[in-house]
């Protein structure tokens, strides 16, 4: 980041990876906004911002250096209904159009627009490596992403720099899909999801929330981008080197008949879809990765 202080505002400021961000914002010395539901909001820290209702502070958001957008119901918190997925949608699509048609709307708009999307974008793509310019898959992972990434347009439009982080697995032993394997593989009862033949990309939080700081301050990187580690790795792999970090065996594999009676088309598109993800925007930007091998971050998250 630069030295001067920046005035950021972060949507989803209480989950797994806002929190992180804003702490080490303000730990750098910048000014945080939060973007939260609750009113009355507390003070000049809070901006208010409720999708569902169709409410933003606007007058809070005058003069804001940037905004960081990463509020979004939960996609892996139950089988996919047609409720919940609309609820993931909506949360999407509709809040990003909110803040992206507010920005656009102010007397002084930020500079930049960092909006989370996800891998999600790609689908299922068995082998095939990808980068940002390859194109969307089928489903409704992919048709959300695409909408998600889409509700930025008025803030583009409006002059707005805006960066549209393509997320992968966040790894972290505080939430996510880490947090819910970690119980399993202590208790030496872990395993390859189906044949452990899927592409898993992955992230760790720390050099996630460096990415997110760098696309704020970054102000030649614009578009999509790949928020995702070095080497994606094929689930076999992934669950034996999380087994070998934790000192345990990983041989109790999970059939792919239970994954998709147990969890649906969740289970398909979250556990046993195949999406091979490169960040080729961040190495050319020259992106320096904390942690490029999946041990290092792995160590790195556990302790």
């Amino acid at each position: 980041m630069p030295q001067t202080s920046l005035h950021v505002a972060v949507s989803g400021a209480s989950g797994l990876v806002g929190s992180r961000l804003c702490s080490g914002l303000e730990a750098q010395g910048h000014r945080v906004s939060r973007l939260v539901r609750r009113e009355p909001t507390k003070g000049s820290g809070e901006v208010l911002f409720d999708a569902s209702r169709n409410l933003i502070g606007a007058s809070s958001l005058e003069g804001v250096d940037a905004v960081v957008h990463l509020a979004g119901e939960p996609v892996a918190a139950g089988r996919w209904t047609a409720a919940r997925k609309r609820r993931i949608r909506d949360s999407r699509v509709i809040g990003t159009r909110l803040i992206a048609e507010t920005l656009a709307g102010l007397d002084t708009s930020p500079s930049v627009l960092v909006n989370a999307s996800a891998i999600g974008f790609y689908g299922d793509r068995g082998d095939e490596i990808l980068d940002e310019t390859s194109e969307p898959g089928e489903g409704f992972l992919p048709e959300t992403c695409v909408a998600w990434e889409a509700a930025t347009a008025p803030a583009e439009a409006a002059g707005v720099r805006v960066v549209r982080f393509r997320i992968g697995i966040v790894l972290s032993a505080e939430g996510g899909a880490l947090a819910k394997m970690l119980p399993i593989f202590r208790a030496g009862l872990g395993g390859k999801t189906g044949d452990g033949g899927q592409w898993m990309s992955w992230i760790s939080i720390d050099d996630l929330v460096e990415m997110l700081v760098y696309a704020v301050s970054t102000e030649s990187l614009s578009g999509s981008v790949n928020a995702v580690g070095l080497e994606p790795v094929r689930n076999s792999e992934f669950t034996r080197t999380l087994a070998g970090v934790l000192h345990r065996p990983a041989f109790v594999a999970v059939p792919e008949f239970a994954v998709r009676t147990l969890f649906g088309e969740m289970g398909q598109e979250l556990l046993l879809s195949s999406t091979r993800v490169l960040p080729r925007r961040l190495k050319q930007a020259g992106f320096e990765f904390r942690h490029p091998t999946l041990q290092m971050a792995l160590r790195a998250v556990l302790g």
